[in-house]
C-alpha cells in the first residue's frame, strides 16, 4: 500500500474576528452589530436546532452587551480632582512641568 503525502503552503484564510486594539465604543458597536444579525437569524430560522442556536447566540450578546455598558459606565464615572497639596499632583508637576 502506497501512501502519498501532499503539502501546501498555507493559503490567505479571512479571519472574521478581529483581534487588533479597539476602543471600548467600537466593542459595543460591534456587539450591537451582531445582536441585529442573530435577531434576524432567529426572526428567519424554522429548524428546531436553528432556533435553539440563536437563542443561546442572543443571550450570550446580551451578557456581553450589558458587560461592555457596565464597564463604559464605570469608566464615566466620576473622577475626584486632586487636592493642590497632594504629593502626588507635586509629582505630576514636577516631572511633566
Amino acid at each position: 500500500m502506497k501512501i502519498l503525502f501532499r503539502q501546501e503552503f498555507a493559503k490567505d484564510i479571512p479571519v472574521e474576528e478581529d483581534f487588533s486594539s479597539s476602543t471600548l465604543t467600537e466593542d459595543i458597536e460591534k456587539t450591537r452589530y451582531a445582536l441585529e444579525i442573530a435577531y434576524a437569524g432567529f426572526d428567519n430560522a424554522t429548524e428546531p436546532d436553528m432556533i435553539d442556536c440563536y437563542i443561546y447566540e442572543i443571550n450570550s450578546l446580551l451578557k456581553r452587551y450589558k458587560y461592555l455598558s457596565e464597564l463604559a459606565d464605570r469608566e464615566r464615572q466620576f473622577v475626584p480632582e486632586l487636592s493642590p497639596k497632594s504629593s502626588v499632583r507635586a509629582l505630576l508637576s514636577h516631572v511633566f512641568g
